[in-house]
């Protein structure tokens, strides 16, 4: 099967022929006839296997030869997305795609002015990419209408219930033209993106390439367990001795993600890091230059989990394993893409344990453990399998005895230990439909 198989324009051909694309992925191959022919969709696919060509070709398709010339703050297509990172990347692809079409585009998103976002908006925008909460604010002040939109794509619609977005996801539905075309993609479809579905698609076509909320094959995944204290130890202990060229890194605070960055500068190693409290131009600064391989690690929260296609991208390291178990998915989504071979590694605590099975319930496996010679936790991780069960909490290994004095020293210590009880695995998080959530990010 070629591209143009599937009907596309020469136009988007050549665009295709110059970014090198050569046979559709599964996801494109299913997806662009439906949207070409007009069908509302939700499609399942892992993450990196071209869910943005999948929709955004068929889409500048249909509006390079059906409708009207968009109006002054008009908009003819919404992409949602539900970060800046992700924003910029869909809008870059889409820009791509266009190059030879009489169409244009632009992206929208909170941390910026709003100012130069209204003034661009004044012409009309063929295709828009936003986050929900700055397409909202460029509503309400009527710097963007509604009226002659005809598609609405929701990416990652999963995430933006997950980042609180569900109240404005509601807002924009209702101020949308009843008349449109719907397309929901996302890596991982959650219960309550089901029913978001089934209440914004009218008769939708499903598709699944691949089997739900799983990592791809191409991916190897081992944890190595570790006292929570030795964590940046371990970390810098494995750059060295494994020779490590380019790492991504996921911490769980921005704080986490300040301190292993300054660490590592300080031990001379080429380091930046990104999280929702650096301003856009300074994220999008750090992630140019580790795309360019000028900063050697890029640590950052789970703001970077989606949105972040790097080529060739060696290794994804977990420093904390994710709240949320899909995060886990998408945060190891950045390596493995595009068929290449890719490694992720968890440092896990003991006090993760229930994050780790909520991890393997959802991936519907039970991740290999590799423990690192001399960073042997003291605090053992309990076992866990896929079924969700803690299966038993290893002993913590018994110390020599101390000849002599030093009792009252071994006894601080054994009274400041922080080893934890025997965890229950908890229930994987389900986020309930349009209710407000955690505190959302633009």
């Amino acid at each position: 099967m070629t591209f143009a198989s599937l009907g596309l324009l020469d136009p988007l051909l050549r665009a295709l022929d110059s970014l090198g694309y050569a046979i559709p992925t599964p996801v494109q191959a299913q997806a662009i006839p439906a949207v070409l022919a007009g069908r509302d969709l939700m499609a399942a696919a892992q993450t990196g296997t071209g869910k943005t060509a999948g929709f955004a070709l068929p889409l500048l398709q249909r509006l390079t030869l059906e409708g009207p010339t968009v109006a002054s703050n008009g908009v003819r297509a919404l992409v949602l997305v539900p970060t800046r990172e992700l924003a910029e990347q869909v809008h870059e692809s889409i820009r791509e795609y266009a190059v030879n079409l009489p169409l244009s585009t632009y992206a929208v998103y909170g941390g910026v002015s709003i100012n130069p976002q209204m003034m661009k908006l004044r012409k009309g925008v063929d295709v828009l990419v936003a986050t929900p909460g700055r397409l909202l604010d460029l509503h309400r002040q009527n710097a963007v209408k509604f009226g002659q939109v005809q598609t609405l794509v929701l990416d990652e619609a999963d995430r933006m219930l997950d980042l609180g977005f569900s109240e404005e996801l509601r807002d924009i539905y209702a101020a949308l033209p009843k008349k449109r075309q719907t397309l929901l993609f996302s890596a991982t479809f959650s219960e309550s993106i089901r029913s978001l579905a089934g209440q914004m698609l009218d008769n939708p076509l499903s598709i699944e390439v691949s089997p739900r909320n799983q990592a791809a094959s191409s991916v190897k995944q081992w944890v190595i367990p570790v006292d929570k204290k030795r964590k940046a130890e371990l970390f810098s202990h494995l750059l060295e001795t494994q020779r490590w060229t380019q790492v991504l890194v996921f911490a769980k605070t921005r704080n986490g993600v300040d301190q292993l960055v300054s660490l590592l500068q300080q031990q001379g190693v080429n380091a930046d890091g990104i999280h929702g409290d650096k301003p856009q131009a300074t994220r999008q600064r750090a992630l140019d230059r580790f795309k360019a391989s000028e900063v050697q690690i890029l640590v950052a929260t789970d703001v970077a989990a989606r949105g972040l296609d790097i080529d060739d991208l060696p290794l994804v390291v977990n420093f904390d394993l994710p709240i949320v178990a899909e995060d886990y998915v998408h945060r190891i989504g950045r390596t493995g893409r595009a068929g290449a071979l890719g490694q992720a590694i968890s440092l896990v605590c003991a006090d993760e344990v229930d994050q780790l099975a909520a991890i393997e319930v959802l991936t519907r496996q039970t991740l290999k453990r590799v423990e690192q010679q001399d960073f042997e936790p003291e605090h053992r991780v309990p076992l866990t399998d896929a079924s969700g069960q803690v299966l038993k909490k290893p002993k913590k290994p018994k110390k020599p005895k101390v000849v002599g004095g030093g009792g009252k020293k071994n006894l601080g210590k054994w009274l400041e230990s922080d080893e934890p009880a025997s965890p229950q695995v908890k229930a994987v998080r389900k986020v309930p439909l349009f209710n407000t959530g955690p505190k959302k990010k633009k």
